[in-house]
């Protein structure tokens, strides 16, 4: 444990997580949210055995805690996440990323969190979604080797473009995206089991607030409506989601034996056997990467009023 909280100011920006092995990714997800101006990251490592929590230990910017407790039965880690929020972030905006994820806005590369926060409390909003955009290679999953600190984007260099589907769910009001590369190369003949693809990673923090599914969905079910997924006309934001490295032929086989990242593990099994065959997941509609510039094109992101 190295708890650092004493640092976090009024006007902090954080960032919380919920990690296991994943010093390969780490170097870079922090520079990436640094530059955007997060100043302070709050870790729950998940009994990692690959020097995890020796590197964020040193990071003067983290707190970090551990646990060798059952991930599914904290509800995927959410128990963990909710209680540092409520005790560290109440007033305050916060990120809540997988380490795989990279948040990216309309102008990220020149305006910073506080800058887009600033604008977001202007307009009286609380939350800012995002869709989950899925990077993969041209390469077979297992023929490019990455290295920590590298921009994954110079490996994960394509996506689908499309098509995405949008659903708003009762009781809560919450949005269900799917579509994308998972959808196409693993749930074909069963759309409906694919993955969730809206999140709503960046929220202006109560006490009172609880994320109910990952970060898909939230109570009060009003923040739920934040997000309306790809073609919305006001801000949103993409997590480029890097879970395609070469690292996850390893971490998947890995994660087929611990059963703890589904409610029923038994229906995914050959979703992992698949993925430690290191698929080539490029096809011929796929799209090369370029900027938040041409997700806006595509209607895979938003800048609505804020502009340059």
């Amino acid at each position: 444990m190295r708890n650092r909280t004493s640092a976090i100011g009024p006007d902090a920006i954080l960032c919380v997580a919920v990690v296991r092995n994943e010093s390969q990714r780490l170097p870079y997800f922090l520079d990436h949210h640094r530059r955007l101006g997060v100043t302070h990251f709050l870790f729950v490592d998940n009994d990692s055995t690959d020097g995890t929590a020796e590197l964020l230990s040193e990071q003067p910017d983290v707190s970090l805690w551990s646990t060798t407790a059952s991930y599914k039965a904290a509800r995927f880690g959410l128990d963990w996440t909710t209680w540092l929020q409520m005790k560290y972030a109440h007033g305050k905006w916060c990120l809540t990323l997988d380490a795989d994820e990279l948040l990216i806005y309309p102008y990220h590369e020149t305006r910073s969190l506080r800058d887009l926060t600033g604008y977001l409390e202007g307009i009286d909003v609380r939350a800012m979604g995002a869709l989950m955009l899925e990077l993969y290679p041209k390469e077979g999953l297992n023929e490019v080797a990455y290295r920590p600190g590298q921009n994954p984007l110079e490996i994960l260099r394509y996506f689908d473009a499309g098509p995405y589907r949008s659903e708003r769910q009762k009781p809560k009001d919450n949005l269900w995206v799917q579509g994308g590369v998972r959808e196409r190369v693993f749930f074909a003949r069963n759309r409906r089991r694919g993955p969730t693809l809206n999140k709503l990673p960046l929220v202006k923090w109560h006490w009172r607030y609880a994320y109910v599914n990952s970060t898909h969905a939230m109570l009060p079910q009003t923040l739920n409506l934040a997000y309306d997924g790809p073609g919305q006309v006001h801000l949103s934001g993409v997590l480029l989601h890097t879970k395609f490295l070469s690292i996850v032929v390893e971490k998947s086989a890995e994660e087929k034996e611990r059963r703890q990242h589904f409610a029923d593990p038994d229906q995914f099994g050959a979703y992992y056997d698949e993925l430690i065959a290191g698929p080539t997941l490029w096809h011929e509609s796929s799209v090369a990467y370029e900027d938040w510039r041409q997700l806006e094109k595509l209607g895979l992101m938003a800048r609505g009023d804020w502009r340059g």
